[in-house]
């Protein structure tokens, strides 16, 4: 079974995969209420209004990591699957996903020279492992998608 990150960040594919991260991430945070939502929604403006195209860039940027972090749980899927589907599959191990994925951008906010940006994710951090399991199954449909692609 081929490793992920290949199969993400091949040059064919690559430009797709960020397309279609960039819509899952739109999706989650127009999904948003409440006054989480709204903070949510805030801190994503500010994000957006930082530097036109900037978060496309940091999708970019973050791709290769994210996708050898979540080639475990791909190699995982091929071996301890159980006839489940990819997305089924990385939604009951969302914790385990959302650590992976969390931990990545922990360590690039704590060297990041972008003090707007720093602060915004602080503010949100102690509630984003519940919003990035919320986007697990998401996650696993694009999986999916490109893999079989």
């Amino acid at each position: 079974m081929a490793d992920l990150r290949g199969i993400l960040t091949d040059p064919a594919r690559r430009q797709q995969v960020i397309n279609d991260a960039q819509r899952l991430l739109d999706d989650e945070v127009a999904s948003k209420g409440g006054l989480t939502g709204l903070a949510i929604k805030g801190a994503f403006k500010i994000v957006q209004g930082v530097r036109p195209g900037m978060v496309r860039d940091v999708i970019d940027g973050l791709l290769d990591d994210f996708s050898a972090r979540l080639d475990r749980f791909y190699q995982d899927h091929g071996t301890k699957g159980a006839g489940k589907s990819l997305p089924d599959y990385f939604t009951s191990r969302r914790g385990e996903v959302a650590d992976a994925l969390l931990g990545i951008t922990d360590d690039r906010a704590k060297v990041t020279r972008h003090g707007t940006l720093k602060k915004a994710y602080e503010g949100l951090r102690p509630k984003a492992r519940e919003h990035v399991e919320a986007a697990v199954p998401g996650i696993g449909r694009l999986i999916d998608k490109h893999t079989r692609a």
